[in-house]
């Protein structure tokens, strides 16, 4: 019988990006900055990534050199170096190889499948080898990790550093699963001739899908939002996946992401001009006055303000704006567009812009700081996306007083409390269906109450301010479910 002791849990958070070390989407966000939140509630956490080409020189100069190692994949084995170092109290492990891992790109190469089995193994291997690794939990990102629990399962379960790792893996979006060829299983998995892991990675005759291996593999699922997991579990949204979701639902959870609210405060941001806070509003005036100044629409207090920021796709329910742009600006409202993405969707906001002057602005492109500017100046942010597994946009516009107005999907239903005109409450704005005139009912109505209702308006904004979406609360919740998972580690109680 196991005895239980007192000690902190250790968490190995694998990922395939981090931020300040690489990035292309929300999960190295998510990955930069969950770790620190899971440290300041008591646990022992580091980061394990592949050492990227693209990584800053900054960066590289600071990693330590710990050791090497050779990974077996299949009939082989591959060279691999462990380097270290510590970012803001927290430990990252970088995985070096340069066949693998010196590109232009993170991803999008023929051989990404062989590519991120490797780094899976030698994430493996490393657990193994390196005292630094030994951990408690491992918490798999994505498709590019999804095969760390099929490799420890298959390979290392004999391991006395490996034997007791519980396995979790968290889905960020099941659109993309790591589906490969077949020839994977022998030529670099080494798991063709184990009919059991060959049948649970397989999703055709001829196919393989690292995440649906995850699924069936890891001792705990976790997603990035409660609505999401519900919805992963239905065939519109699990992308051929659903009936997995269902399957290993008594062992999914959503956890809602959190964000940096240290790097996301309108009384300290360094990239607005005019701050403020819950109990002071007035620099978002000024702060509205100069967007709309810089961006060339008519200085009107009065004229509810609207920006969307983030990729201009279908998935962000654009078709939906499009159709409704000219009853949205018939009712006097102004726009701001932020992002870049289809092509025909880049085009589409060009041309309104050409339509509505003085209302309405596209700015195709990046900019990080013009981002802070249009969260602090806006009155209302829309995001009427299909499908939405967080979100953080609506939460950084809550935190800025610039009221979200959104589709009850996925992140954006648990985030945003729906006003209620009869009881007061509510941090934002909802709907329910892909309907453009629905869309268009609800944010006129947020209009209405911006020019009609400034009182309460003003309580929504204050309660969107004080709302918490730090990454504490998320990291308590993460806890609860790792310690779950080892009930002979006694829950480290912070001082």
């Amino acid at each position: 019988m196991t005895h239980a002791t007192r000690r902190k849990l250790r968490v190995l958070l694998a990922t395939s990006e981090a931020v300040p070390f690489a990035k292309t989407g929300g999960l190295g966000d998510v990955a930069g900055s969950l770790p620190q939140a899971l440290i300041a509630e008591g646990a022992k956490c580091a980061v394990i990534m592949p050492k990227y080409a693209t990584i800053p020189q900054e960066h590289r100069d600071r990693m330590e050199h710990l050791g090497e190692m050779y990974v077996p994949l299949a009939w082989r084995s591959v060279y691999c170096g462990v380097e270290h170092l510590v970012h803001d109290g927290v430990d990252f492990y970088f995985l070096d190889n340069e066949d693998y891992f010196k590109r232009d790109s993170l991803y999008g190469y023929f051989d990404d499948g062989e590519r991120f089995a490797f780094f899976s193994k030698a994430i493996c291997e490393a657990i193994e080898l390196f005292p630094e690794l030994q951990c408690d939990v491992v918490q798999c990102n994505d498709w590019q990790t999804a095969l760390v629990p099929v490799f420890l399962r298959e390979f290392y379960r004999e391991s006395d550093a490996c034997n007791n790792v519980k396995c979790v893996f968290t889905v960020h979006n099941v659109k993309f699963q790591g589906q490969f060829g077949d020839s994977l299983l022998d030529d670099v998995l080494g798991v063709g001739h184990i009919p059991a892991a060959a049948d649970q990675l397989r999703c055709d005759d001829r196919s393989i899908n690292f995440m649906k291996g995850a699924l069936c593999y890891s001792d705990l699922l976790t997603t990035v939002s409660p609505s999401y997991a519900v919805e992963l579990q239905m065939p519109f949204f699990g992308e051929g996946l659903d009936y997995m979701f269902r399957r290993r639902a008594s062992i999914l959870s959503g956890i809602l992401n959190g964000i940096d609210q240290g790097i996301w405060n309108p009384e300290t941001d360094p990239l607005i001009a005019f701050h403020y806070g819950a109990d002071s509003i007035d620099g978002k005036k000024e702060a509205k006055r100069a967007l709309q100044e810089e961006c060339g629409l008519v200085q009107d207090e009065d004229a509810p303000l609207i920006v969307m920021i983030g990729r201009l796709t279908n998935q962000k329910g654009l078709g939906l704006v499009r159709y409704a742009m000219g009853r949205i600006m018939s009712e006097g409202a102004q726009m701001v567009v932020l992002g870049t993405g289809d092509a025909d969707q880049e085009e589409a906001f060009r041309y309104f812009e050409s339509c509505y002057p003085g209302q309405m602005c596209a700015r195709i492109t990046f900019d990080n700081a013009l981002s802070h500017r249009m969260y602090a100046g806006g009155d209302i942010l829309l995001m009427p996306s299909e499908f939405e597994p967080c979100g953080l946009s609506q939460m950084i516009a809550m935190r800025y007083g610039t009221l979200p107005v959104v589709r009850e999907t996925g992140g954006l239903r648990d985030s945003v409390q729906p006003y209620n005109q009869f009881t007061g409450e509510g941090t934002g704005f909802s709907f329910a269906n892909m309907n453009a005139d629905e869309m268009a009912d609800c944010l006129l109505g947020a209009c209405w109450l911006y020019r009609d209702n400034k009182e309460a308006w003003r309580v929504l904004q204050r309660r969107g301010m004080t709302t918490d979406f730090s990454w504490d609360r998320a990291a308590v919740e993460y806890l609860e479910l790792f310690h779950a998972l080892h009930p002979e580690i006694i829950p480290w109680k912070k001082r």
